[in-house]
């Protein structure tokens, strides 16, 4: 049984873990809310893109641009990876990471090779740990993503899509559901499939309600629907990006928030009973 003093240092030390991590849930806790606030000043943006996107589309009917095409065979598979740079958030970064990695395995079954864009120094270890080099790798961006970097992802995903070395490109990320609950996300980015966009849009409530008036207008494109689409296509792609990386963000100070409240508590849990004990 431990002496006095063994007790007397463990309390010490337990309280002293005790104030980091209720640090730690306070900070996160405040920056919840300007994550939040960012997320919920890019949503309507996000949405006016993909129903704009939608409904051009169904103008023009049939196009052949690129990132519209399906490839016949799926041979390159582009992951774009988005995690945090730090740790202590329970699960955030590894039910991303483990959940890509069974992907990555799948896809090259099916006989398909697989690329890495890695968003976050814990992506960009964890890779390079497994001899997966990223094509791209950010850090120090996840708490404050930035549209640059999305742009970035966007135009080699693009690039590659275009020119036939990517025939698939997904985003996989943590949604922040609410401050207190994140969701794992898988996104088919390229190619754009844009009657899924419909069906989307249908089932989230932009579309008008069954029964309502639906009011139809002549739309005038200059210098056509199709040149309208092609300059929508990238634009589309660049906010699906962004919107995943603040997202991400969000989500990332809530399951920090919701760490450090488990390890407080366990704290003080502790700490009665080391009190009782040395009593």
């Amino acid at each position: 049984m431990p002496n006095l003093h063994d007790i007397e240092r463990r309390i010490g030390s337990v309280s002293s873990t005790k104030q980091i991590t209720r640090t730690m849930e306070m900070v996160a806790a405040a920056k919840i809310r300007r994550a939040g606030e960012r997320v919920a000043a890019a949503t309507p943006y996000s949405e006016s893109m993909v129903e704009m996107l939608a409904n051009v589309a169904k103008r023009v009917g049939g196009s052949d641009n690129a990132l519209l095409r399906k490839h016949d065979e799926v041979k390159n598979v582009l992951f774009v990876v988005v995690v945090s740079d730090r740790g202590l958030a329970g699960g955030f970064n590894s039910n991303v990471l483990r959940h890509v990695e069974r992907l990555m395995k799948e896809k090259q079954a099916a006989g398909a090779s697989v690329q890495v864009v890695a968003c976050g120094k814990k992506a960009v270890g964890y890779f390079t740990y497994r001899k997966v080099e990223p094509v791209l790798g950010f850090t120090d961006l996840s708490a404050d993503p930035t549209v640059e970097e999305a742009a970035s992802v966007a135009a080699y995903a693009i690039d590659g899509y275009e020119n036939g070395t990517i025939d698939e490109v997904f985003v996989v990320y943590n949604h922040s559901k609410n401050a207190a609950e994140q969701v794992l996300r898988t996104e088919l980015v390229l190619p754009v499939d844009t009657a899924a966009l419909d069906a989307e849009l249908a089932a989230e409530g932009v579309q008008q309600e069954a029964g309502e008036a639906k009011l139809e207008g002549d739309v005038i494109f200059e210098p056509s629907a199709e040149a309208v689409l092609d300059r929508l296509l990238p634009a589309y792609v660049r906010t699906t990006l962004y919107h995943a990386l603040i997202d991400s963000a969000a989500a990332e100070q809530g399951a920090r928030r919701n760490a450090m409240m488990s390890a407080t508590d366990n704290a003080t849990e502790v700490l009665e009973t080391l009190t009782r004990l040395y009593n």
